[in-house]
């Protein structure tokens, strides 16, 4: 044990009559030890939050969209537009024998081609009117494929109620799936029968009149996200096509799946690159930038808030370490009438700081992570569903996370043991010993 490290832990368990002294260093550890606590629980929970919010979208949402600036550019026969000609794919692309090839856009497969690409599939996007005996309300439609689709979104493999394989019965109206705030709101339920309007219409003697079709509920779904469980439904891509007027073939875009939903960036890049000019593509990462950006930002400002607390721990450290220089002052003087240096005397007050710090860090890690596990297990935050993406806190802890927060603790506390180890270090031993 080296001789600075000796005296500073002397000082801080030897008894003595400075019960002043001693209470605020024990304030000054409690103030590190209940900042690093707060920073525990909070960045675990934030981190819960964000992983949450990422699974849900993703959940309910294609890794990358591939859509088209052009109405037409996928359908499978002639790629043309209504106003004229409208090149598919940039040249040597698809082959002319490939534009042929039914009612399947040929797109399909050189999306399907792109390397991180597990499986894609056509989608058509459709807002329309929904209409029940207890009101009626905007709806979002997606026509999908249920076989594929169903595989490839995590959301549609678990629905609370009914089956995606119920989309396509032969008999009776199409299917649709809505979500359960839609169904609680409209008082619906599997094999309950709705109508949608498609403001596209339908050509009449009388002109353009609103098209309507009735449909079956087939399934319940819950995302998790208000504006989804509310205002989103899905039905087969036949049932869409006929409900907007559209012919065979017409669709959207294309839905793609990835392997790593965090390269959907390159992969939406190289699809774009693949196809060409009018085809484009989005991906998640994008089109949630918003609201991860904004969680990253109070992220931040949470962990400076908490940050603060442990300043106010910093600051009892100054007060007890420069009270202590105060009544140490003898000592001080004797110690470097003996031979103590400089360094010794600024290194005793520095390790007692440090020892304080490191004391108040290791309780707030046992407090934080022992309240997070608890909050883990337990669940005792309850959440308005409602109101929020989820009904209860979820927590993760980031090993990373513990590290910056330690390493911020101890640095702070190192920064409050400069003055006084300074102050100590720089008493002349004649001039302490003069009135003692």
């Amino acid at each position: 044990m080296s001789f600075p490290f000796f005296i500073a832990k002397r000082y801080l368990t030897a008894r003595s009559k400075r019960t002043f002294i001693s209470i605020i260093s024990l304030m000054s550890v409690m103030g590190v030890a209940i900042g690093v606590a707060a920073l525990v629980i909070v960045m675990s929970v934030y981190n819960g939050v964000t992983e949450e919010m990422r699974e849900k979208i993703l959940g309910a949402n294609p890794h990358v969209l591939v859509l088209a600036s052009q109405l037409g550019a996928f359908d499978p026969a002639t790629g043309k537009e209504e106003s004229g000609e409208v090149p598919l794919l940039k040249e040597g692309g698809l082959e002319e024998g490939q534009r042929a090839s039914g009612s399947v856009t040929p797109v399909l497969d050189l999306v399907r081609e792109v390397p991180g690409v597990v499986s894609a599939t056509p989608f058509l996007y459709a807002e329309v009117l929904l209409s029940t005996p207890y009101g009626a309300t905007g709806l979002v439609v997606r026509g999908i494929d249920p076989h594929q689709a169903a595989e490839a979104m995590p959301m549609l493999k678990k629905l609370q109620k009914g089956s995606v394989a119920d989309l396509e019965k032969e008999s009776g109206p199409a299917g649709i799936l809505i979500g359960h705030e839609l169904a609680n709101r409209f008082k619906l339920r599997v094999g309950s029968r709705v109508n949608l309007m498609s403001p596209a219409g339908q050509r009449t003697t009388a002109g353009f009149v609103p098209k309507l079709k009735s449909f079956r509920v087939a399934g319940i779904f819950k995302s998790g996200m208000s504006d989804f469980d509310s205002r989103l439904a899905y039905t087969s891509l036949s049932a869409a096509q006929d409900l907007m007027g559209y012919p065979a073939g017409r669709i959207s875009g294309i839905e793609a799946f990835v392997e790593d939903p965090y390269s959907a960036k390159e992969t939406g890049t190289a699809v774009a690159e693949k196809l060409g000019w009018p085809f484009y593509a989005r991906n998640w990462i994008d089109m949630n930038a918003n609201l991860f950006a904004a969680l990253q930002l109070e992220r931040f400002g949470m962990f400076v808030v908490l940050v603060m607390v442990i300043l106010v721990g910093s600051f009892s450290i100054i007060t007890s370490l420069v009270m202590l220089v105060m009544e140490k002052t003898r000592d001080i003087a004797i110690l470097m009438s003996m031979g103590a240096t400089v360094r010794e005397v600024r290194r005793i007050f520095t390790l007692q700081g440090a020892i304080i710090g490191a004391v108040g860090t290791s309780i707030g890690y046992v407090l934080g992570i022992i309240l997070a596990l608890l909050l883990k297990e337990y669940q005792f935050i309850e959440l308005p569903p409602d109101v929020y993406m989820m009904d209860t806190l979820p927590v993760i802890i980031e090993p990373l996370d513990l590290a910056v927060i330690g390493a911020v603790s101890m640095l702070m506390c190192y920064l409050a043991t400069i003055y006084p180890s300074r102050k100590a270090a720089s008493l002349v031993p004649a001039e302490a010993l003069r009135y003692e």
